[in-house]
């Protein structure tokens, strides 16, 4: 049974799933090196929950009892006695196995391993456990409050038991569960990659504007926001490294990631969190 929950990473991800695992009643352990980025985390939470309160989305008690519950730290060694963790740091492969070998290592032997990774093999990075058959994909949508999906990855080792005590956690969360098999970019990100970065070669190859692309495919499929506002939203950087994901992965020239957005990256311009991507904020 699961009642205490670690989050590795205490960014924009980190900080919406322990929200969501505060917010259904677990006591959730947040761990993060920078001090600054746990502050934030914890002053983020508590103005998301203050907000679903004054839409009457969770009754206004519930706030301070959500903060309640979760718990900071800078040190991985605080995460010993969680049943259950995720990992939710940054989309960059070393980092993940090294948090996991790490993790491994401090995390009691019964809890599951999760991660929040968005196109980064599960079955990689369980190897580099001693428990693979406790290791699972668990990719939360953003912002994870309000978006209802999760992806559900079961790695090459990943036990029935292991999967369903996390479909389970899904269901107590409130969240809609699709369960994909562990090939790079996963179903999300394998499908809404691609159409970014085709996007970003019609703005390229001077096909139309940005706004023009954008408002085409908002008007035109009803999207809730088009391609090249929501790579900024994502950040330039997340999508050029799940696009190199599925390009090393596959080894299939369609995912190539376009010229315009590696030189974006590589001038610093990320979208909004850099103030400047396709548009500017």
């Amino acid at each position: 049974m699961v009642k205490t929950v670690g989050v590795l990473g205490a960014g924009q991800m980190g900080n919406g799933i322990a929200h969501v695992f505060a917010q259904f009643g677990y006591r959730v352990v947040i761990y993060d090196i920078a001090e600054a980025q746990l502050e934030k985390a914890l002053a983020t939470i508590q103005q998301n929950l203050e907000r679903q309160a004054k839409k009457g989305a969770i009754p206004e008690g519930l706030v301070g009892e959500t903060i309640s519950r979760i718990t900071a730290t800078r040190e991985m060694k605080d995460l010993a006695g969680v049943d259950f963790a995720v990992e939710a740091v940054t989309e960059h492969e070393p980092l993940k196995l090294d948090i996991f070998r790490r993790l491994d290592e401090i995390v009691q032997p019964g809890a599951i391993l999760a991660s929040n990774t968005s196109s980064i093999p599960i079955t990689k990075i369980a190897a580099v456990t001693r428990r693979p058959e406790q290791v699972i994909g668990m990719h939360f949508m953003n912002p994870v409050p309000v978006m209802k999906l999760v992806e559900v990855i079961r790695g090459h080792a990943t036990s029935d038991a292991t999967f369903a005590l996390t479909a389970e956690l899904v269901g107590k969360l409130e969240k809609e569960m699709a369960v994909s098999q562990d090939y790079p970019g996963f179903i999300v990100n394998r499908v809404l990659i691609p159409m970014i970065n085709e996007a970003v070669f019609a703005l390229y190859e001077g096909i139309a504007s940005a706004e023009d692309i954008d408002k085409g495919m908002k008007l035109g499929t009803n999207q809730p926001m088009g391609p090249l506002t929501l790579a900024d939203f994502i950040g330039l950087d997340t999508v050029l490294a799940i696009a190199n994901v599925l390009y090393d992965g596959f080894k299939d020239p369609k995912y190539r990631p376009c010229p315009l957005l590696v030189k974006m990256v590589n001038a610093g311009y990320l979208g909004r969190k850099s103030g400047r991507g396709f548009y500017t904020y």
